[in-house]
C-alpha cells in the first residue's frame, strides 16, 4: 500500500510526508515545485514533478507505485490572490481536483483525503462554526474548495469513493524536530510574516483592519499547529482503512486569537519589537473564524499536542532562524 501525497513538497504536504514516513508508510509525492521544495522532504521518498492536471502522469504514478490512497494538498491558497485571479484558482484548485479524482477512480483508488478550508463558511453566522453550518464563501479561494468538496460527494455516490474532507482553520508553526516548515518567499500567513519581521527579514508588517466586531477590532482566527493538523490526516486515513464512512471535519482547536494577540506573542517569544502599520481591510477577510471541533474528537482518534499559541510561535521562529542555512545546504 502506497500513499500518494500531492503537494508533498510544500508547507503542509511536507509535514504530512514526514508524518507518514515516521509511521512506516510507503509514500510517493506529486508536486510541480511552484511553491514546494525538495529539501523539505525526507530522503528517499520518490518525487514526481508535475501537475495533478496531467492525467497520464497521475495514472502512471498511481500504477507504478501501487497507490491505494491519496492525500490531496496541491492547490493555490492565497485569498486576496484568488480575488484578483479567480479563474486561475478554479483551474488549479477545482479542475485539477476533478482530474485527480477521475483518474484515481479509473485506477481503482477509493480512499481520498482532501485538504479543504474554513473559507468555505465565509462570514459564518454562528461562531464557533459547525460542519453543518451553511457554506457561503466570500472569495474564489473558498468557492474553489467548496466545489471540490461537492465533486467528492457526488463521486462517492456514483463510484463508491470514500473520502474525508478536512476543513483547515489557520495553519501555523513548524516541525518540532526542525525538519520542515513554511518556506515560501513572500508568504502571507500571519505568523510567518510576523516571524520574518521579528528576525529582521522584513522592515515591519501590516495589520489589515482594526474595525471588525471583535474584542480588539482585528480578525479572530483559530490557529492550529501544522504537526497536529497532519496527525489529523493520519487519523482520517486510519478511519478510511478501517471501513469508516465519508465525512467532513473541522481542523482547529475551538478557540481564536486576534491578529494583535498573535503579533504580541511573536514579540514576546522572540524578545524583540518591530514596526506594525495599520491598513484598511482586505477583500475576502471574515471577522472571525473559529472551529467547533466536537465532530472530529467524537469520530477520529486524534488528540492535539501543541495548542499553546506561544509554542506554535516558538516553533515557527526556530524554523525561520534556520531557513537560510537549510536553503544554502540544499543548494550546495
Amino acid at each position: 500500500m502506497t500513499v500518494l501525497v500531492t503537494g508533498g513538497a510544500g508547507y503542509i504536504g511536507s509535514h504530512m510526508v514526514h508524518e507518514l514516513v515516521d509511521g512506516g508508510e510507503n509514500v510517493v509525492v506529486l508536486d510541480n515545485l511552484s511553491t514546494g521544495f525538495r529539501f523539505l522532504m525526507p530522503a528517499g521518498v520518490p518525487l514526481v514533478i508535475g501537475s495533478t492536471g496531467d492525467r497520464d502522469l497521475v495514472a502512471k504514478t498511481i500504477r507504478q507505485h501501487g497507490v491505494t490512497a491519496i492525500i490531496h494538498f496541491a492547490a493555490s491558497i492565497v485569498v486576496p490572490d484568488s480575488v484578483r485571479d479567480p479563474l486561475g484558482y478554479y483551474r488549479n484548485n477545482t479542475l485539477n481536483t476533478c482530474n485527480l479524482v477521475d483518474v484515481a477512480i479509473e485506477c481503482g483508488v477509493r480512499q481520498v483525503i482532501f485538504s479543504s478550508t474554513a473559507a468555505v463558511y465565509g462570514n459564518a453566522e454562528h461562531v464557533p462554526v459547525r460542519e453543518d453550518e451553511p457554506t457561503a464563501p466570500i472569495a474564489p479561494y473558498g468557492t474553489s474548495k467548496l466545489m471540490s468538496e461537492i465533486m467528492l460527494h457526488d463521486a462517492g455516490k456514483a463510484h463508491g469513493l470514500r473520502f474525508v474532507v478536512l476543513r483547515y482553520f489557520n495553519v501555523a508553526g513548524a516541525d518540532p524536530h526542525g525538519r520542515t516548515g513554511q518556506s515560501t518567499p513572500q508568504a502571507t500567513h500571519l505568523i510567518k510574516v510576523a516571524c520574518e519581521a521579528a528576525l529582521g527579514k522584513r522592515a515591519g508588517m501590516d495589520v489589515f483592519g482594526t474595525d471588525y466586531p471583535t474584542p480588539d477590532g482585528t480578525c479572530l482566527r483559530d490557529y492550529i499547529h501544522v504537526s497536529d493538523l497532519v496527525r489529523a490526516h493520519s487519523a482520517a486515513l486510519a478511519h478510511l482503512r478501517a471501513g469508516g464512512t465519508s465525512a467532513t471535519f473541522n481542523c482547529g482547536y475551538g478557540r481564536g486569537a486576534s491578529v494583535l494577540e498573535v503579533i504580541s506573542s511573536v514579540k514576546r517569544v522572540g524578545g524583540v519589537d518591530f514596526p506594525v502599520a495599520i491598513r484598511g481591510r482586505r477583500a475576502g477577510d471574515p471577522a472571525a473564524l473559529i472551529a467547533n471541533v466536537d465532530r472530529i474528537h467524537a469520530t477520529l482518534a486524534w488528540q492535539p499536542r501543541f495548542q499553546d499559541l506561544d509554542t506554535i510561535v516558538a516553533h515557527a521562529l526556530a524554523w525561520e532562524r534556520s531557513l537560510a542555512t537549510k536553503r544554502d545546504s540544499a543548494a550546495a
